[in-house]
């Protein structure tokens, strides 16, 4: 049995996280979307929340489990009995990156491999990051998130302490 884990902060998760998911379900038996904590991140929304809208935003997916982690992704993949890393390439620049990570991971554990796949055409320009800064400053991301993500982010923004 071959089981991808799909690592990330997902803050929030978008449209192409989704399009990720859905073409890696087809190809691998289960699909653990791992919500990291990153605290060095210091992502906007807490972990709970970006578990939920992962778990809503994915749902339709029957083959797909999301968890939060906060540790090595290393054990997380021992611990979720997964032997393939799954990652996002949505421009030439995202490739440096991910391929030092992919060599640190083959060196910290030699039987997982790291995958690759890229969004639809249509989706790679949408980033979290992206996702964040337009919801901050009033503009509607409904159609680069689910629904739940957007109503989520526009509630969260609303609160004074935000």
């Amino acid at each position: 049995m071959n089981t991808a884990v799909y690592p990330g902060t997902f803050d929030p998760i978008t449209n192409g996280h989704t399009d990720l998911v859905e073409r890696a379900s087809k190809l691998f038996d289960i699909v653990v979307v791992a919500v990291a904590e990153s605290p060095k991140k210091r992502p906007l929304l807490p972990l709970s929340l970006r578990v939920e809208l992962a778990e809503e935003s994915l749902r339709h997916v029957p083959n797909v489990k999301v968890v939060g982690f906060n540790c090595l992704l290393a054990d997380l993949l021992s611990q979720q009995q997964a032997n393939i890393i799954l990652r996002g390439l949505r421009a030439v620049s995202d490739f440096e990156y991910e391929f030092q990570l992919a060599n640190m991971n083959r060196k910290l554990s030699p039987d997982i491999e790291s995958l690759f796949l890229t969004p639809a055409e249509h989706l790679t320009y949408i980033s979290s990051t992206l996702i964040r800064e337009i919801a901050s400053l009033g503009g509607d991301v409904s159609q680069f998130v689910h629904p739940k993500v957007s109503a989520s982010l526009i509630q969260y923004l609303s609160q004074p302490n935000v």
